[in-house]
């Protein structure tokens, strides 16, 4: 489900909008529990008289997704709930399945037999029992309200502290649509939308040094009447390595210089292209480097337009060769890993909104060469 929740950000790049379209379904609107299933997880976190907590719980889920569904409440008080309610069994088989996964990859050869995908593999692990970690995720989610209470642009709910289980997080209700409702918003909206989006992952590379990895567009709500966005779902969210930042920020500044050498030497650096790659193919990623300075040089660097996708054909028209060579293949550190998923699928939902925004500015922020 996750697979399919990250290949459905694709705004049909690589698979056609039909698919995209039917994969969008597992972002939110996943299978639900029986009500005797609900009922017994309500039961076993907060007892058998767990309902005169509240003046209402809605039994029906307003969104399921891979690891759990969430419902809507109101407590007696009056306060206004989300309540995230984990599907049974799922902490205990994350091991097996994602085991089952690796050995599907390896026998149907589409990764090559001499990959070693261990680290990540490992890493997946350790970051679903971390997203099916709700007293974790609770954490998360006060530091976040902490890091961005000074913030106009972003909402984050509070946890309920004294409802808090290993299966059930409840949360402040905050009311809000699908991001991608903003695809008929004014140009402006989804101009101010995206800028704040991209800002909020500049901050947490750079600043924060700590990020929510999972770019799933449903983890995003958008309020048209106070034009705040609402952020859900902090169980990805992940220190970063010491190093990280100081990588991104050469590759970054080589960028901003146009400097084809040093961008080359950041990746080798990062691990997200091997020596045998260069050796093999240095021509073909010298005209995939200049691709994207081209297209970066196309645009006011006010005003980066994300509608533009010309240039992505011609990047995998030079990718292809890199890709056959399968012997030269290898698996980045899975700590940039789990960022770049969460910039590719930021950038993702900028294309989807074509939106356009003051791209180069944002970054030259962090450009190491300002000092």
């Amino acid at each position: 489900m996750k697979l399919g929740q990250m290949l459905s950000l694709d705004p049909g790049d690589i698979l056609p909008r039909e698919t995209t379209a039917i994969l969008a379904q597992l972002r939110e609107n996943a299978h639900t529990m029986p009500l005797r299933q609900l009922e017994g997880v309500l039961r076993n976190a907060w007892g058998s008289n767990w309902r005169s907590r509240f003046a209402r719980f809605d039994m029906a889920p307003i969104a399921a997704a891979s690891i759990g569904q969430v419902h809507r409440a109101r407590l007696a008080t009056g306060r206004e709930l989300a309540v995230k309610v984990q599907y049974p069994g799922v902490a205990k088989s994350i091991d097996s399945d994602i085991d089952n996964v690796a050995a599907i990859l390896r026998m149907s050869g589409l990764v090559p037999a001499n990959l070693d995908l261990g680290p990540l593999l490992a890493e997946a692990k350790r970051q679903l029992r971390e997203e099916a970690n709700y007293w974790r995720e609770a954490e998360q989610m006060k530091h976040y309200r902490a890091l961005l209470e000074d913030d106009p642009r972003f909402l984050v709910p509070a946890p309920v502290d004294d409802l808090l289980h290993e299966t059930v997080l409840p949360m402040d209700y905050m009311a809000g649509s699908k991001i991608e409702t903003l695809t008929d918003a004014p140009q402006q909206d989804r101009n101010l939308a995206v800028t704040a989006l991209l800002d909020l992952v500049l901050k947490e590379l750079f600043e924060f040094k700590l990020m929510q990895t999972d770019p799933n567009f449903a983890n995003y709500r958008f309020q048209a009447n106070t034009g705040k966005i609402v952020l859900l779902d902090f169980g990805a969210t992940r220190q970063l390595a010491p190093d990280t930042a100081e990588q991104y920020q050469a590759l970054l500044g080589a960028g901003l210089a146009r400097d084809r050498t040093k961008i080359r030497q950041a990746l080798l650096t990062m691990e997200f292209v091997s020596s045998a790659q260069i050796a093999n193919h240095s021509a073909a990623l010298n005209e995939i480097i200049d691709i994207v300075l081209r297209q970066l040089a196309r645009h006011d660097r006010y005003q980066f337009d994300f509608s533009d996708r010309a240039f992505v054909k011609a990047i995998r028209e030079k990718a292809e060769p890199i890709i056959a060579d399968r012997n030269t293949w290898r698996v980045p550190p899975p700590d940039k890993l789990f960022v770049q998923r969460k910039i590719s699928g930021t950038v993702l939902l900028a294309v989807t909104l074509q939106a356009k925004v003051p791209l180069e500015v944002m970054l030259d922020r962090y450009n190491p060469m300002n000092g």
